[in-house]
């Protein structure tokens, strides 16, 4: 799936008080689009050499928790490079879904923070970091607010990337299958979520 000059033309307000590198941008945009909500959330996605243990990360900017919820603002670090086992692949190489399903997955984060005070996100950021099966609720979470906006192919384009990708290290595999939704399980959600549509279709007897 590719994504084209006029969609990205359609998708350009959600770009509003966001700051996007321009490798990136339509399928951040088309990400952005699941989440109106976040249309006036000041997120900046940032390139990294280096993530330790990650590929994508979404915080807040420690230094707006001090301030009003309404001053919050959000980053999401995207590493320059995927690792695989034989080779480092450039991130903007990996499919256009994959990228798109990746970024869902971040946003779904920052969706969770917006619920939260400050004071929440602080706690959220202690256990977060303490508590391995914490992980793996927030992670499964993320994946959770993607799938219910509508991006569950997405969001499976990417885990299965990853699962069944011959040259991505085991390890990182493995981790993965602990801390997020299965494939199996998000095929599942979605059928759930276009059942319950489509009994809200039917007219009543």
């Amino acid at each position: 799936m590719t994504i084209n000059e006029n969609e990205t033309g359609k998708l350009a307000s959600y770009g509003r008080n966001k700051q996007i590198p321009q490798e990136i941008k339509k399928p951040v945009l088309k990400a952005l689009s699941f989440y109106p909500q976040l249309k006036d959330s000041v997120i900046r996605f940032n390139f990294r050499k280096n993530i330790r243990t990650s590929v994508m990360q979404a915080q807040p900017v420690f230094s707006t928790l001090l301030s009003t919820r309404e001053n919050r603002r959000y980053r999401i670090n995207i590493s320059q490079h995927f690792k695989l086992v034989s080779c480092d692949l450039p991130i903007t190489e990996i499919p256009e879904e994959v990228m798109i399903g990746w970024i869902a997955h971040e946003l779904g984060h920052i969706v969770d923070y917006e619920h939260r005070t400050n004071a929440g996100i602080a706690i959220f950021g202690l256990r977060y970091i303490s508590s391995p099966s914490y992980v793996q609720e927030a992670e499964r979470a993320a994946d959770t607010y993607a799938v219910q906006r509508g991006l569950g192919k997405y969001i499976i384009a990417t885990k299965r990337f990853i699962l069944d990708h011959a040259d991505i290290p085991e390890r990182y595999k493995n981790k993965i299958a602990r801390l997020y939704l299965s494939p199996d399980i998000i095929v599942e959600m979605v059928k759930k979520i276009e059942q319950k549509k489509e009994k809200a279709r039917l007219p009543l007897k």
